[in-house]
């Protein structure tokens, strides 16, 4: 049973929410409630989800949510890397927003020795590992509960940032399309994305090398969104190019491209 396009893409959405709808994915699909019911199927019998009454889930999904990780944990060398070289920008006094992800995980667990920090977060993990420090003022997001991400997203999430204004946002993508914009598998992740961005005066993405030629269902924008993009030592030259050419600053862990923040 081959899982083509539209099971992959299927199968992004469960694991970015946890679970889906028949009727909403015939209508993002453009395919009738059948169709959608044996594409589920499909991924039930390969063990990829668990169907129930008009819908599915993400299986095992209890189990992850204990656990306290965020399900992507691939490439976490290079994620520590990236967080290294995002920790670089922070300084003792910045107020920063946090998005949810593996990779600004990463970069949470070294800010626990910071004395005066403001961390804004949609990220329940995340939380969880700075709530410990005195030393920083904590606001976590409301929103609908994502299991996968152990994030909070949608309306209520992304108008908690209305009223807020950072220094800098450290953002996160499911992947950068080869002609450079930012993609995630969930629509409902967009106007969280889009709030964020509004709220800061730096933006810097962290994405490792391997998020770049990758397309997910749902299209921020062009790159150019983000001032700095941080990064691993992996990237080919041919992407950073692409990324100089939308005037991107990108950093890692070898080469400096831009201006100093």
């Amino acid at each position: 049973m081959a899982l083509n396009r539209r099971r992959i893409k299927i199968l992004d959405l469960i694991r970015e929410d946890g679970h889906a709808k028949v009727h909403e994915l015939s209508k993002i699909f453009k395919v009738t409630d059948v169709t959608i019911r044996q594409d589920l199927e499909i991924l039930e019998n390969l063990g990829y989800v668990q169907r129930e009454h008009g819908g599915a889930f993400l299986k095992d999904i209890g189990s992850l949510v204990k656990s306290g990780q965020v399900l992507n944990q691939t490439h976490i060398e290079e994620k520590r890397e990236i967080a290294q070289k995002a920790v670089s920008f922070i300084h003792e006094g910045d107020s920063l927003i946090l998005d949810s992800g593996s990779t600004t995980t990463e970069i949470a667990k070294l800010l626990i020795n910071f004395k005066e920090l403001t961390v804004i977060t949609n990220a329940l993990n995340i939380a969880l590992i700075l709530g410990e420090n005195h030393g920083i003022n904590l606001i976590v997001t409301g929103g609908e509960f994502k299991p996968p991400t152990l994030s909070l997203t949608g309306k209520m999430a992304a108008d908690s940032f209305k009223d807020i204004h950072v220094n800098k946002l450290f953002l996160a993508t499911a992947g950068i399309s080869s002609d450079m914009r930012l993609t995630y598998p969930s629509l409902s992740d967009l106007m969280v994305k889009s709030a964020m961005i509004k709220s800061a005066d730096k933006v810097f993405l962290v994405a490792d090398s391997s998020k770049i030629g990758i397309s997910a269902f749902a299209n921020l924008g062009f790159i150019s969104l983000v001032h700095t993009v941080i990064t691993d030592s992996k990237i080919s030259e041919e992407n950073l190019k692409k990324m100089q050419e939308q005037n991107v600053d990108v950093y890692h862990s070898e080469m400096l491209y831009g201006q100093e923040v």
